[in-house]
């Protein structure tokens, strides 16, 4: 059986995707939504897309059409040429080599001017990484998360995170009031929480929507 994983703004807009895709009726696919998606606060990065499953009924090779009966390229191939054409846009030298293990794929950046694909604390960084999740929903059928680095950032930010989760976990204790973190995208927030999951006078929250989401911690 033949499926698709594709995304839109809205689960309708997902479905049809995943129809065009595989050239059926939707009386003639098997759908399955795996997430209904929400309206972004702030355009494209505050949103999350619908994403949705959708297989097309069983038949035998024989049965197809001969131009249908093609391989299809490797999904992580897709997603690197896809961000290779994002980087283009930067007119920047930048090597961008893919790294799979299980099902995470990781898509390392080196070269020249490599700053100006971070940005500032990784914003452009993010948003690469955050469309090439999107791309690789729709590249396929089942699901990868992508991480996008940069000659060691990620790393370097990590350790960054935890030493400043530290210190403002310790101005907290300290002053037995409440510390607010600036917003940061979800996987940074995780940094921050378990940095501090252990610690007995401390404890985190997250607070605020997306794309502003951030990190609060609060004495005990």
């Amino acid at each position: 059986m033949r499926q698709i994983t594709a995304t839109g703004q809205t689960v309708d807009e997902a479905v049809q995707s995943a129809l065009r895709q595989l050239n059926i009726t939707e009386d003639q696919a098997e759908i399955e939504v795996i997430d209904e998606g929400k309206k972004g606060l702030l355009g494209l990065f505050g949103s999350k897309p619908a994403i949705v499953k959708v297989a097309k009924a069983q038949e035998s090779v024989e049965e197809l059409p001969a131009k249908e009966v093609e391989l299809e390229e490797d999904p992580v191939e897709k997603v690197q040429k896809y961000v290779e054409k994002i980087i283009a846009e930067f007119e920047v030298e930048v090597n961008v080599k893919a790294e799979v293990e299980q099902n995470v794929v990781t898509l390392q950046l080196t070269g020249e001017k490599i700053a100006l694909l971070i940005g500032k604390r990784g914003q452009t960084l993010n948003a690469i990484q955050y469309l090439a999740q999107l791309a690789i929903h729709q590249y396929a059928d089942k699901y990868y998360t992508v991480v996008v680095d940069a000659e060691g950032y990620r790393e370097r930010r990590r350790e960054t995170l935890i030493s400043l989760a530290d210190r403002l976990a310790d101005r907290a204790s300290q002053t037995k009031r409440d510390v607010k973190i600036e917003p940061m995208p979800s996987f940074e927030r995780k940094v921050i929480h378990t940095a501090l999951q252990n610690r007995k006078d401390v404890e985190t929250d997250s607070q605020g929507t997306e794309p502003n989401r951030y990190v609060v911690i609060k004495p005990k």
